[in-house]
């Protein structure tokens, strides 16, 4: 089997002349939880429906569990569950009522309604009626339809959209859960950085249609690591003189920028300037923060 439990290639939607989504190379790593991030109108929820066959791609390939969903629709998508936008329930009905019919359909025992009740955490709410449950209750009882036919990956299209912070972190914590505990990889969409970088390993990052990111969220976060700034006189002369010592050193915007800021270097940079007769006029240290470079990544005229 593929270690991607998703793999497009090249994959393309278009709206009769407007592109929607264009040629993205999508890998959802085996075991992951895959952060799917972008403003607003990026593709995002395009490219999930493109993955579940809700619309055709108009160019490019679709690869789930090593096999193309073009080839093995019907086979892929019993081992996907997914809850995309707000789930529809009867209102008057329980919990576990409302879980039997999908359970019926699907051709589920009712033993695993139990189990995935349990696993969203909302056994005690079982044999309530619907109608009276929170948006974070509704939410963990989609994650539950979505849940029942026991899938390997969970494609999850904005589920904390207009939760409450508790609602925000129960749903945050059911899909930690996942992978180490349930073996089932997830992708899951967001327009907020902040959600993301709390439970995501990996991340791509959609702006307009493409995909301009897509790493190990490690990756990502070394990019905010902190970064030792030099304003100098003779920037191009400092910065041969210190590569020539085999200091790590780039030029950027007429500044000398070091990846390394303990005082040691520091000071041995800044005294083999001086000792050169390179005026350095200011040293100072800067880290941007997550939020600076998905903002970077995405402009910063899109809607967060």
């Amino acid at each position: 089997m593929s270690k991607y439990v998703v793999h497009t290639s090249k994959l393309t939607r278009l709206y009769k002349s407007q592109i929607a989504v264009n040629a993205i190379d999508l890998q959802v790593p085996e075991g992951a939880i895959y952060g799917f991030l972008g403003p607003n109108g990026a593709g995002k929820t395009t490219t999930i429906r493109m993955l579940l066959g809700l619309i055709r791609p108009t160019s490019g390939d679709i690869q789930m569990f090593g096999e193309s969903l073009q080839t093995h629709r019907k086979s892929i998508l019993q081992r996907v569950g997914s809850l995309v936008e707000n789930p529809s329930y009867y209102g008057h009905l329980s919990g576990f009522e409302n879980l039997a019919v999908f359970a019926r359909l699907l051709g589920v025992p009712d033993t695993r309604i139990n189990e995935v009740l349990d696993i969203v955490r909302l056994t005690p709410a079982a044999k309530k009626a619907v109608k009276g449950y929170s948006l974070g209750m509704k939410q963990r009882l989609g994650i539950a339809t979505a849940l029942l036919a026991n899938p390997k990956l969970l494609i999850l299209d904005e589920p904390t959209n207009g939760l409450d912070p508790t609602g925000i972190h129960e749903i945050r914590e059911l899909i930690m859960d996942m992978p180490h505990e349930y073996g089932i990889s997830v992708l899951v969409s967001s327009h907020l950085l902040s959600e993301i970088e709390q439970m995501a390993t990996w991340v791509g990052i959609i702006r307009q249609g493409e995909l301009v990111f897509q790493d190990r969220i490690d990756v990502l976060r070394q990019e905010s690591e902190a970064r030792l700034y030099l304003d100098v006189d003779q920037p191009t002369r400092a910065y041969d003189l210190l590569r020539t010592d085999g200091v790590d050193v780039v030029l950027e915007d007429q500044s000398l920028v070091l990846k390394t800021v303990d005082p040691d270097t520091s000071a041995a940079v800044n005294k083999k300037l001086v000792l050169n007769n390179v005026n350095v006029f200011r040293i100072r240290e800067h880290a941007p923060s997550l939020e600076d470079i998905f903002l970077n990544l995405i402009g910063t005229g899109g809607s967060l």
